[in-house]
């Protein structure tokens, strides 16, 4: 995170794109200003030769000057408000747009420790409230120092010693307003920090609503929500308590200044050392302040928050990537398939080796199927292959080519996967499937289908593949989605497949026909499968039977048969009931 003082200077920053309407913004808000500080010296002229001269003329003439210098400030006003809005609005696209760029782009590792509901809070509440600053806030901000400054020299140019007691006050509201934004920034800082804490809680309670209902815990999921919410409004409170000690001493400090003014200035007035008018536009100069002086502690305010919210959202921009593109990374259309592991060792964030000195080749076209315990590795080792992480140790080869020196969307398009955990999105089944390519045709997206032995259950939808699937694809059973996850990424025609326990949450009989396809479709294409069913192993070329992160046993099904290893083991407790389950099963 770059130093805390720069967060203003970079979301100004984001202003510089758009220089055309920031001249015209703040041209409008500059000729707005001017016209304030003109509009007492009118008054003026109009009090001492209209009032005190009985010039009549010079009234008519103050009053239609001041109608027209209305008519100017209200078109001055209206672009100065027009193009804030639009300066609010389109910083707020573009940095919403650099915050979920960063998201996409920023590895599993940062999702690890990331928060769904916090992230979200930083990408809508705090974005929120720092475009309010950068747009309309800052051109507000820099209106009331303009006229504040031009009231302080049209004030002296009247009359130096009067002017000086009155701008007592002024410059005590001043040292009030800077000692009121330092108080307050790192109090909504905290506000915005517990909001976050308050999504998390929502996301992650409305997520898991089947759990909640299915143990008869919303009575525990309200407390929780509760504790959290009542300690956002403690720290908002506290912010406002802040915030409305400060507010009465900002307008009293003015009442002070006209105070001073009709104390001092009315003796001068009778002995004519200075005209009506002239005290009249130094109290009208004061009043102008009463405006900015309200909205002064809400600007102040909103600089604050919006200096808290912008650091939260830098530092997910500021985000280091650990999974990296170096200037050399090379570009592949089209992989053979090779995969070796040369001494490959992993670890999460620093901690003991998840997986140790692997060492294996895999030749095009191979399947490879994955065997162990639950936390074995074999998860980390299909992880590793995309580049989802990057070794702690060795290096992985495809083609030949170190995986870290290939571009990764190079890289990743051609590798599919099916992972253990299925997302499907809320859109079509068709454009689930077509998702890796969108540019693929019906009958592609169909071929796919029926390939993953989804097309028939598909078809039984009113919709058929136009069917909206909902929320993490709802209205489908876990088979179902499993199906359309393979269809997904078949599609995609990967050189390398990878299936992550891609059968777990389907029965014998889809399993099955799944295998039947799979069959044919793992023709010519480098293949890792996690499975613990029989159908998937007997088939694979080689088997890799893994323990705490090791290799300790490889080779075929029939080889490791006859060896006295674990995979025996796991095949007498496990697998052999499903040989005999499946001998029955063709006998019938």
């Amino acid at each position: 995170m770059k130093p805390q003082q720069d967060v203003y200077v970079r979301l100004i920053g984001y202003l510089r794109s758009y220089l055309p309407q920031v001249t015209v913004g703040y041209t409008c808000m500059l000729a707005a200003s001017v016209i304030n500080l003109v509009i007492p010296q009118v008054v003026k002229r109009a009090i001492d030769r209209g009032l005190e001269e009985g010039n009549a003329r010079s009234l008519f003439i103050a009053a239609g000057l001041i109608l027209a210098i209305a008519a100017l400030r209200g078109i001055a006003a209206f672009g100065q408000r027009y193009y804030g809005e639009w300066m609010t609005h389109k910083v707020a696209y573009d940095l919403r747009t650099d915050f979920f760029t960063t998201v996409q782009l920023l590895p599993f590792s940062f999702h690890d420790r990331a928060h769904t509901g916090d992230l979200m809070s930083r990408a809508t509440s705090d974005i929120e409230e720092s475009e309010r600053f950068v747009g309309t806030g800052l051109i507000n901000l820099i209106a009331i120092i303009l006229i504040s400054i031009g009231v302080v020299i049209a004030m002296f140019w009247e009359n130096a010693s009067i002017a000086l007691l009155a701008f007592g006050p002024i410059v005590l509201l001043l040292i009030l307003s800077v000692r009121f934004g330092r108080l307050v920034r790192p109090m909504f800082k905290s506000v915005q920090e517990q909001m976050g804490k308050l999504a998390n809680k929502m996301q992650e309670s409305m997520t898991g609503i089947t759990v909640v209902k299915s143990f008869a815990r919303e009575e525990h999921e309200l407390e929780k929500f509760d504790r959290e919410n009542k300690a956002w409004f403690d720290k908002r409170y506290a912010a406002i308590r802040v915030w409305a000690n400060n507010w009465p001493i900002f307008t009293f400090a003015l009442a002070v200044s006209v105070f001073l003014l009709l104390w001092f200035g009315a003796p001068q007035v009778f002995n004519n050392t200075i005209s009506v008018g002239s005290l009249f536009a130094m109290i009208w100069y004061v009043l102008i302040l009463n405006g900015p002086a309200q909205k002064l502690g809400f600007l102040v305010n909103l600089a604050a928050t919006a200096g808290a919210s912008a650091s939260r959202v830098f530092e997910i921009i500021d985000t280091p990537s650990e999974i990296a593109e170096h200037s050399g990374s090379r570009g592949i259309d089209e992989m053979h398939g090779e995969v070796i592991f040369d001494r490959v060792g992993f670890a999460y964030q620093g901690g003991n080796l998840v997986v140790d000195n692997l060492n294996f080749k895999v030749d095009p076209g191979q399947t490879v199927a994955l065997l162990g315990p639950t936390g074995s590795g074999k998860s980390t080792v299909i992880n590793l292959l995309p580049r989802f992480y990057d070794p702690t140790e060795g290096c992985i080869k495809i083609d030949g080519i170190d995986v870290r020196d290939i571009k990764l969307r190079d890289l990743r398009r051609n590798i599919g996967a099916v992972l253990q955990e299925i997302f499907i999105f809320s859109t079509t089944i068709r454009n689930n499937i077509a998702y890796g390519d969108h540019n693929a045709t019906e009958e592609e997206i169909i071929a796919a289908a029926r390939a993953a032995n989804a097309h028939h259950f598909i078809m039984d939808f009113y919709d058929g593949y136009d069917t909206i699937v909902g929320e993490r694809g709802v209205s489908l059973s876990g088979g179902q989605k499993q199906r359309v996850a393979i269809a997904r990424a078949l599609l995609l025609n990967p050189s390398i497949l990878l299936l992550d326990d891609s059968t777990s949450s389907v029965d014998t009989q889809t399993e099955y026909q799944i295998q039947q396809a799979l069959d044919v479709l793992v023709e010519n294409r480098t293949t890792f499968i996690i499975a613990h069913r029989l159908l998937t192993l007997k088939g694979a070329d080689q088997i890799l039977v893994l323990d705490r992160g090791r290799i300790i046993e490889r080779g075929t099904h029939e080889t490791l048969l006859n060896n006295d290893g674990m995979y025996r083991e796991i095949y007498d407790l496990q697998l052999r009931s499903q040989e005999e389950m499946h001998k029955l099963d063709i006998a019938d």
